[in-house]
């Protein structure tokens, strides 16, 4: 009777370890995605007093984007289009507004934020604090 139950238990196990399993692969998506290296790259309009992050395929798209407007370019590195959304995600977690195409009002706070979380900033608007420490010696 024991080994009956034991049995029985384990069947169900099972059969809800499957449906747990499509209910898991169904909901999140885990299709790996091919993402490719570009240039991440932060863009600053004197005129408008305002900052542009983003990403470029690589630097031709990079450079018709800087003939075609009035943008200063900070700063570019190497990365990819992943690490463009987590720095939206966060910046919107961090509660820092922006318009659709990823302007955001400069301030030294925003420029912080982006610094902190390695986005290509420069040196030109953001130079970092420099804390000397001394030792005494007594």
């Amino acid at each position: 009777m024991r080994f009956l139950k034991t049995n029985k238990n384990k069947m169900v196990l099972k059969k809800l370890n499957k449906e747990y399993r499509k209910f898991i692969s169904s909901s999140l998506n885990l299709i790996p995605q091919k993402s490719k290296f570009g240039i991440l790259y932060t863009l600053y309009s004197d005129r408008l007093n305002s900052i542009e992050v983003g990403f470029a395929e690589n630097d031709k798209i990079l450079k018709n984007k800087l003939l075609g407007s009035d943008l200063i370019l900070l700063d570019k590195k190497k990365g990819k289009k992943q690490d463009l959304n987590l720095l939206i995600k966060t910046l919107n977690e961090l509660e820092i507004s922006f318009s659709s195409k990823l302007n955001f009002r400069y301030s030294n706070i925003l420029i912080r934020h982006l610094s902190i979380l390695g986005w290509p900033v420069g040196r030109s608007l953001y130079k970092h604090r420099r804390i000397k420490k001394e030792l005494s010696f007594a």
